[in-house]
């Protein structure tokens, strides 16, 4: 296989963090995405941290952050459920994209935390290049954002082009956008994705 590299995505800044992050008034920070890690700074060092997902602890622990728990399920349901600490009014930082289903902060309220989200990156749609428009076997969607913009930008699929999704919750995104799923990798990594095909 030859990969064409196609951005469909970029992102922008979103807000600061709470000071109360780096004073550390929050009990927990729950990280969703490594694109989150960058806007945390160095603010999280006084605070529990879940992250959901192996490839969102990686970079937390690149950019020098304890991981303290990380759910085996990565759906809002799934997290609420594993939620580590006793529910409570337990204070919960939910740094998340602009895009962000909001299913997951009411599943921590649905346990009596307090969560306080902040839009820590937006997501923007970049214009798919002349070779975005080649002819290919396998398109590999990684986030609900991209399927959105491969149905935006791409739909409708040449019959020969099959569609790949990173992970359950990418694929049910793709769906819903009107792309046909053929293969969903058996875990959220990239690793999972390529060895899917």
């Amino acid at each position: 296989m030859t990969p064409v590299i196609v951005p469909l995505i970029a992102y922008e800044a979103g807000e600061a963090m709470p000071e109360g992050l780096a004073r550390g008034e929050f009990d927990w920070l729950v990280v969703t995405s490594a694109r989150t890690v960058e806007a945390l700074g160095d603010n999280a060092a006084h605070t529990k941290v879940v992250a959901v997902g192996e490839a969102t602890a990686a970079a937390l622990r690149a950019a020098g952050v304890s991981v303290h728990f990380v759910p085996r399920d990565m759906s809002a349901q799934g997290i609420a459920d594993e939620w580590p600490g006793a529910p409570g009014e337990a204070r919960v930082l939910l740094p998340q994209s602009d895009l962000a289903d909001p299913a997951l902060a009411s599943a921590l309220e649905s346990r009596g935390l307090a969560v306080r989200t902040v839009v820590a990156y937006r997501t923007v749609a970049v214009a798919v290049p002349p070779e975005g428009h080649a002819p290919v076997d396998w398109i590999l969607v990684t986030s609900g954002s991209v399927a959105r913009q491969v149905a935006a930008q791409l739909a409708p699929l040449p019959p020969g082009t099959r569609v790949a999704c990173i992970g359950e919750r990418t694929a049910a995104e793709a769906r819903a956008c009107g792309l046909r799923v053929d293969v969903v990798a058996a875990e959220r990594t990239l690793e999972s994705l390529v060895a899917a095909l």
